[in-house]
């Protein structure tokens, strides 16, 4: 692929997830925002920080101690954070999680609209084929199979029921069935 058209490719791809970006509601910012930074090495510094001298100034003797061992005002504390923290995580992986859906069913629509162009050019070259006097290529069992159109549905299906009974302990994956495809090599094109 020339470069042109790897560089379009990226620019289209970084202006796709900066449209994402820039969707997000203000409270979605500053989730993300939470998010970024109670996952950052900072974030562990200033915990480990606070609670060091939180417990020191409570073991020392001399000072007022307004927390002493077992330190039940820091474990609340640090109970309430973890319940905040972990809404803020969840709730932006949830906002991720429908990303990469969207994602998932964008990479879905162009897989189906490849397979057809490829059936397509797959038959226009069987007839060209054939025009030229290479019929017994172009009608062998395996181009003539893949040239066919894919039962997508029966397929769709098929991953199902293979994923169903793999789950219940069943004898792993099936053939996918639909596809005519044996693993068997066809006839070689010369």
């Amino acid at each position: 692929m020339p470069h042109a058209h790897v560089q379009e490719h990226i620019e289209l791809i970084a202006r796709h997830e900066q449209e994402f970006l820039a969707r997000r509601t203000p409270a979605e910012r500053r989730i993300d925002a939470i998010a970024g930074f109670i996952g950052s090495i900072r974030f562990v510094l200033i915990h480990l920080t606070i609670f060091t001298v939180w417990i020191v100034w409570n073991l020392l003797p001399g000072l007022r101690r307004f927390d002493p061992p077992p330190f039940s005002l820091l474990q609340t504390v640090v109970a309430m954070e973890s319940l905040l923290a972990a809404s803020f995580i969840l709730i932006r992986q949830t906002r991720l999680a429908r990303r990469a859906d969207e994602r998932d069913h964008l990479m879905l629509q162009i897989l189906l609209l490849s397979e057809k162009e490829i059936t397509t050019v797959l038959n226009l070259e069987r007839q060209m084929a054939r025009q030229m006097g290479l019929g017994r290529f172009a009608d062998s069992p395996e181009v003539r199979e893949l040239s066919r159109d894919t039962p997508i549905e029966e397929v769709a299906q098929n991953i199902q029921q293979t994923i169903t009974e793999s789950e219940n302990g069943g004898d792993g994956p099936q053939p996918v069935i639909g596809l005519g495809l044996s693993g068997e090599r066809g006839a070689d094109l010369e």
